[in-house]
């Protein structure tokens, strides 16, 4: 064991990688140093540099606890009680090492750790004031003197600016300092070094100043008048104006560049919005009738006569959300057995867009015939509360209200499957804040939530619940720590962390409170590090993978402490006008994250809230962000510490509906954070064929791999291949090739030969296209890993080899990249598979050009999302009760044929949405599933009751569905107005004797009641106890700014039956559709030349077109 004080050249806690960039930092042959080994605990690793590559030798304990340096097979190894004894050997010639241990690297002893109990007690001292100093002239001389007096006065000037302040310091201050003891209030030696020096940039601004003022003429005239005066005054002053004028040239550069931005922006909004005001506005009403598994459209007529169509859940085959226009979503039916018909509608807002496709998604839920879910829905919060109790009222948090990215209030009460919070300096004992928790989801969900792990670290803890349907799911729950404190030894700094298996899917949980202090970036990266490689989780087979790889998804949440490098005016101002872009660009994580240091390859969902720290503890308005302490004054600028990320195996379905800030909950001087996730979940499947044959058996194939490796080494490698799809981990043969262009990196490669032939325990295509690999490289001389990956098996199905590339990682560092070819061949009788429900929506991108605005993409995750997260909660109440007659007669009406609905159910209701994740192309999918689109359904059915003819129009009618509840018609006056849209939420009463309602939280009133709604109810029905909405009605402007995904490329679109959209871009003038359906025209019926006209078609050319093909098609009907 090592001796005590442990010898220099050992490093008890190095990394490969780091070890090797010492040895090269020391660069003679001989230098060598002793580390711990990563792949054996209590063996070591001897590092010797020669030739400018290092060498490992491995140090292993034997039985007895005696060490011996590794030797080849049948050389005795010699044996010692200590490493100091056998280094002690190897420093003599001829013992069989590369070279003679000549130079010890000795180890950067570390800076004892300071006190970091808490925010604001390591902050360093407050910015000086950005007025003018006033300075006495004794201290100016002072302060001079002693800059005078450092060393580097002397050196030898770098280049002519650096003369100049030379040529100052040794002479001419000496001036400025008689003149200022003689009473001088100007320092004009000073001045003109100053002006000497800024010569060029003075030329420089003039030159951006000239360039911009075309600019600000064409859109910011304000602006421009005061450029234009700027340059006159630089050719006409000069001398001491010249220093005061670039200053005040640089303040307007900054303005003006931010300003013309704002002005264009502003410019092209106003003209698009401009563009989308043709014609007359017509309106479409979508009602989703969740429990009756029913869609129904309402078109409002020219003679204000009111055309109905409904669509059963089974005859909804597709959304298709666009890219380009993100309030767009194109809706595909199915209206007869071979035929389908897409129609395009425009809402008022994404948001609201989000909301009906998740009620859509809930009805899709409730009536699918899939014991297993594809997806969950999961909450994460994460909240530092200052060592006070919560507040009794934590609503906001639960139901993510607030600020940011939150849900539409149509859907935030429908409970998630998962809730997940981390906390940090929370004082409350863990029953007490688990049961608070508990009673908090009770409250909004009645719903009984059930804790599956709780793991607490001092004051840091992490609760995970789940609804109790899911409980049996879960499996192999795993808890653990790391303390990251005073020495690594202290856990008030530190990290909590839960995993376990949802069926077949793998979940971590990361609970973290890093260092605090501005200016501590490096202890915290260094934090972040120790966590991802000390915190013991996930299946212990895994442990040459840091936990960012062990897990399918991985969440990292909590007070993770990076600030932001402004000054705190500038901070201030940018969050007084709401301006978050600025700031994020100098957001500590984002730096350390674009530099790789920090969170590789991890995804962020978009900021859209002001910094959640530090505010004044009782109110939300002031940041205090100076604290006495007895050091002096601190200065905590106001930051985005309480954070959360995430990271996903590829070709995984993971959407972050929502990202912000609660505005309400003050206890603390941070803000709890929130986000809601849609996560793709795969069943613990079995196998209707039982196991494979050997005719039938899957084979996962290598025909090469190369990779390029970060290190100085030149031993051999192998790889291990690890998956759940695996009996046991496999080894390939050592590389067949080797080859170095550079001496810090190394190319290897495999073929086919040296690559071992994988056999998956099942067969079936279904299985294996959520299956995925792990992948280590690992050296011959010492076992340890060099770089792990993970591959998706989804995209390697079939018949001929595809390659793959991707990148190499090991404790959380980029450690180079890996690529090869491979297939994974599955028989012909175990190729049968199924659609996802998270496959039932595709993202239209075949449209041209991107959306206009800042897209709800976020920037730095490597998903694409979209989504709200408001839940009407009594939707998701299966046990509902209603009288049997009504039941069995919903249950006739919403029969499903099993052959045609082939969507994946998914329990909780809030699942759905997804934005951008590729979906089956249009191409690819077979006409039996999207055929040729087709005229709207000749018969108009009541929308609820099953039977045929028009309902009563006027809204204060009820309208009984099939589940026998009345469902309310909303005016237009009765919308909701939140954000501009004409979304409101229908309130029906729920019939039924025992029925277990949800109601809405305080905050959140049920939408007006029509005059007459209520006074309908059949007295025969006990009173329900509260109204709850469980009936959407959106109305939808029927205006579409894009053309139709469908191409005739993957359609075969027949004369007479294509919607308006595919009708245009048939015949090349797709630039009309916006036109024809914002005034009402969805399909070709009665379309007159007058109504062309109205859209905005007035070429003459054009128009007469459009009626050759219009009357071409009413002539084949």
């Amino acid at each position: 064991e090592v001796l005590s004080p442990s010898p220099l050249w050992y490093h008890r806690d190095l990394s490969r990688a780091a070890a090797e960039e010492l040895l090269a930092r020391a660069g003679r042959d001989g230098s060598f140093l002793v580390r711990d080994s990563e792949s054996v605990i209590g063996a070591y690793a001897l590092c010797v540099l020669f030739q400018k590559h290092v060498h490992t030798y491995r140090i292993l304990p034997d039985d007895e606890g005696f060490l011996a340096v590794q030797t080849s097979q049948g050389v005795q190894p010699k044996r010692f009680k200590t490493l100091p004894e056998l280094v002690l050997l190897y420093l003599q010639p001829s013992q069989g090492l590369v070279s003679t241990l000549l130079y010890p690297v000795d180890r950067e002893e570390s800076i004892p750790d300071e006190r970091d109990y808490s925010d604001g007690e390591d902050e360093k001292p407050p910015l000086p004031p950005r007025s003018a100093s006033t300075s006495t002239p004794t201290a100016l001389g002072v302060s001079l003197n002693q800059f005078q007096c450092r060393s580097f006065l002397s050196a030898p000037a770098a280049n002519g600016l650096s003369t100049i302040s030379h040529e100052y310091l040794k002479g001419s201050y000496a001036l400025d300092l008689e003149a200022v003891k003689q009473g001088a209030s100007s320092l004009p030696h000073l001045n003109k070094t100053l002006v000497s020096s800024c010569k060029r940039l003075n030329g420089e601004v003039d030159k951006v100043l000239s360039g911009l003022e075309i600019l600000s003429k064409v859109f910011d005239q304000q602006s421009a008048f005061m450029v234009s005066k700027m340059i006159q005054q630089s050719v006409n002053q000069g001398g001491d104006q010249e220093l005061e004028n670039l200053v005040t040239k640089l303040a307007i550069l900054k303005d003006l560049l931010s300003s013309i931005e704002k002005k264009v922006t502003q410019t092209h909004t106003h003209t698009a919005v401009s563009e989308c005001l043709i014609g007359k506005s017509q309106k479409h009403s979508l009602s989703v009738d969740v429990e009756g598994g029913k869609l129904v459209v309402m078109k409002k007529m020219k003679d204000s006569q009111e055309d109905w169509n409904t669509f059963t859940h089974d005859k909804i085959r597709q959304l298709i959300k666009s890219q380009r226009v993100q309030n767009k979503l194109g809706i595909v039916f199915e209206k007869e057995k071979d035929k389908s018909q897409r129609k395009d509608f425009i809402f008022t807002s994404a948001k609201k867009r989000e909301a009906f496709c998740q009620l859509l998604q809930l009805m899709k839920n409730k009536h699918s015939n899939q014991d297993e879910p594809d997806m969950i829905s999961i909450f994460i919060g994460t909240w530092n509360m200052g060592s006070v109790p919560s507040p009794k009222l934590v609503g906001s948090w639960v139901l993510c209200r607030g600020l940011g990215k939150t849900l539409d209030e149509m859907t935030v009460t429908i409970p998630h499957d998962l809730y997940v919070f981390g906390t940090q300096e929370n004082s409350v004992c863990d029953r007490e804040w688990v049961d608070s928790l508990r009673a908090a989801l009770k409250e909004h969900t009645e719903l009984d939530y059930k804790p599956i792990a709780v793991q607490t670290l001092w004051n840091i803890k992490i609760a995970v619940l789940v609804k109790p349907e899911h409980e049996n799911r879960i499996s192999h729950v795993g808890v653990s720590s790391v303390k990251t404190g005073i020495a690594n030894t202290l856990g008030n700094k530190g990290a909590v962390g839960v995993s376990f298996m949802f069926n077949g899917t793998s979940f971590g949980f990361v609970n973290c409170h890093l260092t605090s202090g501005n200016e501590k970036i490096g202890r915290r990266n260094q934090n972040y590090l120790d966590i991802l490689r000390q915190l013991s989780l996930g299946d212990k087979q895994l442990s040459s993978f840091d936990i960012s790889l062990r897990f399918t998804h991985l969440f990292w949440l909590g007070d993770l402490n990076y600030r932001l490098d402004m000054d705190i005016q500038e901070i201030l101002n940018y969050i007084n006008r709401k301006e978050f872009e600025p700031l994020l660009k100098v957001d500590q994580l984002n730096l350390e994250r674009e530099k790789n240091k920090v969170f590789l390859r991890f995804a962020e969902e978009e900021i859209s809230y002001p910094p959640t720290y530090r505010y004044e503890r009782g109110s939300r308005d002031t940041y205090v962000w100076q604290k006495q302490k007895a050091t002096g004054m601190r200065t905590n600028v106001p930051s985005w510490c309480d954070r959360i990320l995430w990271k996903s195996y590829p070709e995984t379905h993971i959407v972050c509906n929502s990202y912000g800030c609660t505005d309400d909950i003050v206890t603390s001087d941070h803000s709890p954070v929130f986000a809601t996730f849609e996560v793709g979940v795969t069943s613990q499947f079995v196998s209707k064929k039982g196991l494979p044959k050997t005719s039938e058996q899957a084979y996962i194939e290598f025909e090469s791999i190369e990779a390029i490796v970060k290190t100085a080494s030149r031993t051999k490698f192998f790889i291990e291949f690890y998956s759940t799809c695996l009996e046991e981990f496999k080894k390939s043969y050592e590389n067949d090739s080797q080859s170095s262009d550079n001496v810090n990196f190394l190319r290897v490669g495999w073929s086919n030969k040296q690559l071992t032939t994988l056999k998956p325990l099942l067969s079936e295509i279904e299985y294996l296209q959520d299956q995925h690999l792990l992948l280590t490289v690992k050296s011959l001389d010492g076992y340890e890993s060099y770089g792990e990956c993970v591959l998706a098996l989804k995209s390697m199905i079939g018949s001929t080899a595809q390659q793959f590339h991707t990148y190499l990682s090991h404790r959380g560092e980029e450690t180079g990249n890996i690529r090869g070819s491979m297939r994974v061949r599955v028989p012909a009788e175990r190729m049968g598979t199924r659609e996802r429900l998270y496959e039932w929506i595709s993202v239209d991108k075949d449209e041209t050009g991107g959306p206009k605005g800042k897209s709800t993409l976020p920037p730095r995750s490597g998903h694409d999302y979209v989504k709200c997260h408001t839940r009407p909660r009594s939707l998701t109440h299966a046990h509902v009760h209603t009288p049997h007659s009504v039941s069995s007669r919903a249950k006739q009406d919403s029969e499903v044929d099993p052959s045609a609905c082939k969507n994946n159910s998914y329990n909780n209701p809030a699942y759905y949405i997804l934005e951008g994740v590729p979906n089956q192309s249009a191409a690819a999918l077979s006409s039996e599933l999207l055929p040729s689109p087709c005229s709207p359904p000749a018969g108009k059915a009541a929308p609820f009751g099953g039977g045929r003819g028009k309902p009563p129009s006027g809204p204060s009618q009820p309208r009984w569905h099939a589940a026998g509840q009345p469902v309310r018609a909303i005016s237009e006056e009765g919308s909701s107005e939140e954000d501009g849209s004409a979304v409101a939420v229908g309130a029906a009463v729920q019939a039924g004797g025992g029925a277990t309602l949800n109601r809405p939280p305080p905050d959140f009133p049920p939408p007006p009641l029509p005059k007459g709604a209520l006074e309908t109810v059949d007295a025969s029905f006990p009173k329900s106890r509260h109204l709850y909405p469980d009936l959407a009605e959106v109305k939808i402007p029927a205006a579409n700014p894009g053309p139709a995904l469908w191409g005739s490329s993957s359609l075969s679109l027949s004369v007479g039956e294509s919607s308006v959209g595919e009708w245009l871009l048939r015949l090349g003038l797709e630039c009309y559709e916006e036109g024809l359906l914002h005034n009402g025209w969805d399909d070709l019926d009665d379309i007159t030349e007058e109504d062309l006209e109205e859209a905005g078609v007035l070429d003459p050319g054009h128009k007469r077109i459009l009626l050759e093909s219009l009357k071409q098609q009413a002539q084949q009907k």
